[in-house]
């Protein structure tokens, strides 16, 4: 889901850019943080509850919660959520595939 229009914002959704995630090739656009241009993708599983291993998602959106950490072009414990995409960025995730839904 993503917001196309606003009374306030303006937003640019003109300028796609290009990255992976597992190695799949994904598509977002400038501005966006890697969190969004996930979300926008269609990746609901950021990462498992530490006791419980339950799937965490996109949560706080903010930097406070840590639920979206990742590896980003080889830099582990990225947040996802605060930091902008980049064109050919190489996003990894710590999710056990065979659960994500």
């Amino acid at each position: 889901m993503r917001v196309k229009e606003h009374p306030i914002l303006n937003f640019n959704h003109q300028n796609e850019i290009h990255f992976t995630y597992n190695e799949k090739p994904m598509v977002g656009y400038e501005g966006d943080t890697i969190g969004a241009a996930l979300y926008d993708n269609g990746i609901r599983h950021f990462s498992d509850s530490v006791v419980h291993k339950r799937p965490r998602g996109l949560y706080c959106a903010i930097g406070n919660c840590g639920s979206c950490y990742m590896q980003v072009n080889g830099v582990e414990n990225v947040k996802t959520c605060m930091t902008l995409l980049e064109d050919d960025m190489r996003v990894i995730s710590e999710v056990d595939e065979d659960k994500d839904d």
